[in-house]
């Protein structure tokens, strides 16, 4: 571990050559959350558990049934040590050094290039929490905490928010009035309303066969960023 401060950074993995050495219950959670990404997933493991077997057969992930050796390596952007080896562990860390490959051992921070946060995901919503190693423990607790704090219903509000920014960018020309609407749109009392509008749409559903729709449809206020509010066609 070092005293110098981790650099946070999202990474866009989609059509990157991944290699994971070890697929058993310690490797299998790191290969789906690579697939998840959209990563070329290479797996060099001499058995596997049946999952990440079915991921093989179903062509999610091109698997190598022997040990690791270096060629493995090549043209590799990142590699996840996953073995029930340390010492095998360390080997594929000292390797991916000489070749400027970033390398993670799992449960081995001395070992690694870079960490696996513990994620709070809602969507495209996401917080990460590290400590550098250092609490793992104290990661999770904090995630479990910020699940509580930011609902899944959080990634759909983003996905509104998302439309809600791109039709502003569209309609709105003064910057000022641009900027004061986007700072608006992701406030508290906007939330409360978006969740409370997702609550009847939620209450419309239940009540479609009872011919309750009218009354629930009038507690649906229109948009705040509809052509109307804004003065744009």
């Amino acid at each position: 571990m070092t005293d110098l401060p981790l650099f946070p950074i999202f990474v866009k993995l989609a059509g990157r050559p991944c290699l994971v050495v070890g697929a058993g219950r310690v490797g299998e959670p790191k290969i789906r959350s690579l697939i998840e990404c959209g990563a070329r997933v290479r797996v060099v493991a001499p058995s596997a558990t049946s999952a990440v077997a079915d991921l093989a057969r179903r062509g999610r992930i091109n698997w190598a049934v022997r040990s690791f050796t270096t060629p493995d390596l090549n043209n590799i952007f990142l590699v996840v040590a996953a073995t029930s080896s340390a010492e095998v562990n360390r080997d594929i860390f000292e390797t991916a050094q000489q070749h400027n490959i970033l390398c993670n051992v799992v449960d081995d921070p001395p070992h690694c290039d870079f960490y696996y946060p513990a994620i709070v995901r809602r969507g495209h919503f996401q917080i990460a929490v590290s400590t550098n190693g250092r609490s793992p423990s104290l990661a999770r607790r904090v995630r479990k905490q910020l699940e509580t704090e930011f609902p899944p219903i959080y990634g759909e509000w983003l996905e509104r928010l998302g439309q809600q920014r791109a039709e502003l960018l569209e309609h709105v020309s003064d910057p000022e009035v641009r900027r004061k609407l986007i700072h608006e749109s992701v406030s508290t009392e906007s939330f409360a309303e978006f969740e409370g509008r997702k609550s009847i749409e939620a209450k419309r559903i239940a009540t479609a066969q009872t011919g309750g729709e009218a009354g629930l449809d009038n507690q649906l206020s229109p948009s705040p960023f509809s052509t109307q509010a804004t003065g744009k066609d």
